[in-house]
């Protein structure tokens, strides 16, 4: 009889999420928490208060972080239950896949919404988004992608954020993959409510959404939200009222979450993280050129965070194959999530250091070997 026995290493995540993390955050989890227990209650509040200190935003301005079960699918489409009043309309703006998925939220919300989609390597021009909302006044909010990681494009948020206030609307961004990675300066960017989750740059694990959101907003439509479970004015309403999740938190992804952050602090914060990221990237892009290989998009658009390459010009190149000689080697990569072009895509984010970003490299350059490729 075969035994598998585990290895005493997880593989590697080189993914837009869920990413490696570090031992101690694993360790986290070796707890158990009362869910309605006073201990776990105050744990919840500075894990709130954290993050609206990483946002750099305070009660005071008028911000207030709710958290909710769920991936960052899940917070996304709360947002739009819980803030688009009967009758209001979104325009998203779209040049990826999360774009595309926010147009199917509205859909099944039924809430109305517009469409304006640019290439997957084309940002959006902050002067069309202007003249559709001067040319429609049905538009109440305004949403968008930080960072799209269907390709790993940045999307120009304070440009478009500025359009969006001057206009007198609502701004929505989802900052899955930046949020704890990229400065994101809320007052200039006009941001009324921005998603992330734990299991992305503050190298926590699957278990919630946050939103960090200006109170006004998230509380004008309260009466009129579309979904029980995904109601944020009611969740914080709930947070505000007893320090408890309305329903069975994630205790164990909070414990972790916990310890991710104070990691990030131990690494400088955002600042020391993305400092860390950068470098990834640039050994990355140096050591993928250097095999051959050729980046989707253009410098000025990319980010840090995930990186897109085209499949080799060979005809002996599949990528099933490329994946598995590379997860036997101990990595994983993600495929390419575009439909136009044949790309793969490397994350540099997560527990991750220059030594992992250049083993992988060995591993590509063993695995073009094994496959026969050309480059």
């Amino acid at each position: 009889m075969i035994i598998d026995i585990p290895s005493s290493r997880d593989k590697v995540l080189f993914t837009p999420g869920p990413l490696t993390t570090s031992l101690t955050v694993k360790q986290a989890m070796l707890r158990d928490a009362g869910s309605w227990h006073f201990e776990f209650n105050a744990k919840v509040k500075a894990i709130r208060e954290k993050l609206l200190q990483l946002a750099s935003v305070t009660r005071e301005q008028g911000y207030e972080c709710v958290l909710l079960q769920g991936s960052g699918t899940f917070g996304v489409e709360s947002v739009f239950s819980t803030a688009v009043p009967d009758g209001g309309k979104v325009l998203v703006v779209s040049n990826g896949a999360y774009g595309e998925r926010m147009m199917a939220m509205l859909k099944c919300l039924r809430i109305d919404f517009d469409a304006y989609r640019t290439g997957e390597d084309t940002p959006p021009d902050p002067a069309e988004i202007a003249a559709r909302l001067e040319a429609d006044a049905g538009i109440s909010h305004v949403a968008v992608v930080h960072c799209e990681t269907t390709t790993g494009i940045v999307n120009p948020i304070e440009a478009i954020g500025q359009v969006v206030r001057r206009a007198g609307r609502s701004y929505i961004v989802d900052a899955m993959s930046s949020f704890g990675a990229m400065p994101i300066d809320f007052e200039a960017c006009g941001i009324d409510f921005l998603i992330s989750s734990a299991n992305k740059c503050i190298e926590g694990v699957p278990g919630f959404s946050l939103v960090i959101a200006k109170r006004e907003p998230l509380l004008a439509n309260e009466s009129a939200t579309r979904c029980l479970s995904m109601d944020l004015a009611a969740q914080l309403r709930g947070f505000e009222k007893n320090g408890q999740f309305r329903y069975s938190p994630p205790t164990h992804s909070l414990l972790a979450f916990e310890q991710a952050l104070k990691e990030l602090d131990m690494e400088g914060g955002i600042e020391g993280r993305a400092k860390r990221y950068q470098r990834n990237h640039e050994v990355l892009i140096e050591g993928m050129r250097k095999l051959g290989f050729t980046s989707y998009l253009d410098a000025g658009v990319q980010s840090y965070l995930i990186t897109s390459f085209h499949f080799p010009n060979d005809p002996a190149f599949t990528f099933d194959a490329f994946y598995r000689n590379l997860s036997d080697r101990g990595m994983i990569i993600y495929p390419g999530k575009i439909s136009q072009v044949d790309l793969f895509r490397i994350g540099s984010i997560g527990r991750i250091f220059e030594s992992d970003v250049r083993a992988l490299l060995g591993a590509i350059r063993g695995a073009l070997d094994d496959m026969g490729i050309q480059l």
